[in-house]
C-alpha cells in the first residue's frame, strides 16, 4: 500500500526544492511547477479522504524509527479531526498558488516558501509524535515570517517581527508541556497516541501542562487578550499570506486545543473548562465588536476571524465541561466543522479583498462605493462570502455554529450570550456591503475590470465548497463524527 500520508506531506517540499534547484527558471515555469505540485498534493489529500478514518484511534498510520534512545519516531496518521484540516490545507494552498501565478517579484523564493509552508501545515495536522509536531509547528512560523517580511505591504517589517516574537515566545510553553508529558509517561515516549490513550499527568502537573498548552494555542488561535499580533499581520501580509494565515494556520491553535489539551489533559481541562469557556465567549464578542468598528476591509475580515475562532473555543470548552456524551459529540462536531468552514469562507473573503486592493489600491470602504455596478461578478461573489461569514442558513458556517450554540445551550445556558456575535457580524457585513458595493460608483472606478479567469479559478472552488458544506454538511460531518462520537464516550 502506498504511504499516502507521507507522499501528501512531502510532495510540496519536493516541489519547493525542485524550484530552488533549477538554474534560472522562467517565471512561468516556477508557477507551473507550483500548480502541478499543489494539485498532486490535493489528489493525495483526496485519496486519504476516500480511505477515511476509523472511529476510535488513528488510521493510515506510518511509523519509522527516528531517535530511538528517547522514544521519538517519525509517526504520522489521521483521524476524523485532522483529516478535514488536511483536505482544507490542500485546497487552500492550491487556490493560493493559482492566485499568485501573476506574481513577478522574486517568484522562486515566494513559491518555495508557500510550498514549504504547505508541508509544515499538513505535517502539523498529521504528526503523531510530540517532537515531530513541534518541528512542523515551528517551521510554519519561519515560513510565514519571511512571506510577510519579504512580500507584505508598507509596514511589513514591523508586522512580521511582531508575528514572529508573539508566536515564537508563545510556542515555548508547548515545548515545556511536551517535555512534561514525556517525563510523566510510564515508559518515556513522544508517541502522542500513548499520551491520548493513557494521559500521563494528573493533579497539579496536569494543570500546569494544560496552562502551558492554553498559552501557546491561545496565541495561535488567537484568543483575547493574546490576539494583538493578528490584525497587523493580516493587514501587512500579501493576499496569499492572509489566506493561509487565516484559513490554515489559525487552526493550529484550535486543533491543538482538541488534540493536546482536551485529549491529553482531560481532567485538568474539565476543571479549567469554565475559564476557557469565558475566554471563548469574550473572544467571540470582542472580535465581532472590533470588526464592526473597522473601516479597512482587510482588518474587518481579520477581526471576524477572532470572532469565529471564539466559537470554536466555546465548542471545545463545552465538550470538556459536559458529562453528557451526546452533547459532547455535538459540541466537537460543531467545533471541527467550524474550523473547516472558517478556512473556506475567510479564505474566499481575503482573496476578494486582495482583488479589490489590486484594482483600487485601497481597502478603505469610505473610498470605494458602487462597485456592484462596475464589477458585478466580484461584487456578488463578495456578497455570497459575506453572507456565509455572518452564518446565513444554507452556507458553511450555519451548521457548524448551530451545533456549537445547541451544545452550549444544553451544557452552559449562560454562555449562549455568545450568539450575540452573529447579530453583530451581520451588521458588520451589511455595513461593509453598503459602503463598498452599493450606491453610485465613483468616476475613478468606472473602468475597473471584473474577475479574470485566474481569479475565478482561485475563488470559485472555495465558494462552491462553502455552498456545498452549508447545504449538505454530512459529507464532512460523516468523517468528523466517526472520531468525535468515539471521543465523547
Amino acid at each position: 500500500m502506498l504511504p499516502l500520508v507521507s507522499l501528501t506531506l512531502f510532495l510540496p517540499l519536493v516541489g519547493a526544492v525542485l524550484i530552488l534547484c533549477l538554474p534560472k527558471p522562467a517565471t512561468r515555469t516556477v508557477h507551473v511547477i507550483a500548480i502541478i505540485t499543489a494539485a498532486l498534493t490535493l489528489i493525495g489529500a483526496l485519496s486519504m479522504w476516500f480511505q477515511g478514518a476509523s472511529g476510535a484511534g488513528f488510521s493510515q498510520v506510518e511509523e519509522l524509527q527516528w531517535i530511538p534512545a528517547i522514544g521519538a519516531a517519525y509517526r504520522v496518521g489521521v483521524d476524523g479531526i485532522s483529516l478535514p484540516l488536511v483536505l482544507l490545507s490542500a485546497v487552500l494552498f492550491l487556490v493560493a498558488v493559482i492566485y499568485t501565478s501573476s506574481l513577478r517579484e522574486r517568484p522562486r523564493a515566494y513559491i518555495a516558501l508557500v510550498l514549504l509552508l504547505e508541508t509544515a501545515s499538513i505535517g502539523t495536522f498529521t504528526a503523531l509524535d510530540g517532537i515531530l509536531f513541534y518541528v512542523f509547528f515551528e517551521v510554519s512560523l519561519v515560513s510565514m515570517y519571511f512571506m510577510i517580511a519579504g512580500w507584505g505591504h508598507e509596514d511589513r517589517q514591523r508586522a512580521a517581527l511582531m508575528f514572529f516574537i508573539y508566536t515564537l515566545l508563545g510556542s515555548l510553553p508547548l515545548l515545556l508541556a511536551i517535555l512534561g508529558l514525556y517525563l510523566g509517561s510510564p515508559e518515556p515516549t513522544f508517541d502522542m497516541r500513548a499520551w491520548i490513550e493513557n494521559p500521563p499527568l494528573e493533579g497539579a502537573a496536569a494543570m500546569w501542562a494544560l496552562i502551558a498548552m492554553l498559552i501557546t494555542f491561545a496565541v495561535k488561535i488567537p484568543a483575547v487578550p493574546l490576539h494583538t499580533w493578528l490584525p497587523a499581520a493580516h493587514v501587512q501580509a500579501p493576499t496569499v499570506g492572509s489566506v493561509i494565515l487565516a484559513g490554515v494556520m489559525l487552526k493550529f491553535g484550535t486543533y491543538g486545543l482538541v488534540r493536546f489539551a482536551l485529549q491529553m489533559t482531560p481532567d485538568a481541562f474539565r476543571e479549567a473548562g469554565v475559564v476557557v469557556l469565558i475566554l471563548g465567549v469574550v473572544s467571540a464578542l470582542y472580535g465581532a465588536f472590533a470588526a464592526l468598528a473597522q473601516s479597512d476591509l482587510k482588518r474587518l475580515v481579520a477581526y471576524t476571524s477572532v470572532n469565529h475562532m471564539g466559537y470554536v473555543i466555546v465548542g471545545v470548552a463545552v465538550a470538556a465541561l459536559t458529562l453528557d456524551p451526546s452533547v459532547r459529540t455535538v459540541a466537537l462536531d460543531g467545533a471541527v466543522l467550524q474550523m473547516f468552514s472558517h478556512g473556506l469562507v475567510t479564505g474566499a473573503l481575503f482573496l476578494l479583498v486582495g482583488m479589490i486592493q489590486d484594482r483600487a489600491h485601497t481597502r478603505e470602504m469610505g473610498e470605494l462605493g458602487g462597485l456592484l455596478k462596475t464589477v458585478p461578478m466580484l461584487g456578488w461573489t463578495f456578497v455570497l462570502a459575506a453572507f456565509a461569514s455572518l452564518g446565513l442558513p444554507g452556507l458553511a458556517h450555519f451548521p457548524a455554529e448551530f451545533q456549537i450554540f445547541l451544545a452550549t445551550l444544553s451544557a452552559s445556558p449562560a454562555a449562549v450570550v455568545v450568539i450575540l456575535g452573529i447579530a453583530i457580524i451581520a451588521g458588520t457585513f451589511l455595513k461593509a456591503l453598503r459602503e463598498t458595493f452599493l450606491g453610485e460608483p465613483r468616476q475613478r472606478w468606472q473602468s475597473m475590470p471584473d474577475l479574470s479567469a485566474r481569479e475565478w479559478l482561485a475563488v470559485g472552488p472555495l465558494l462552491v465548497l462553502t455552498v456545498g458544506t452549508g447545504v449538505a454538511p454530512s459529507w464532512v460531518l460523516g468523517i468528523i463524527h466517526r472520531t468525535t462520537s468515539a471521543l465523547a464516550l
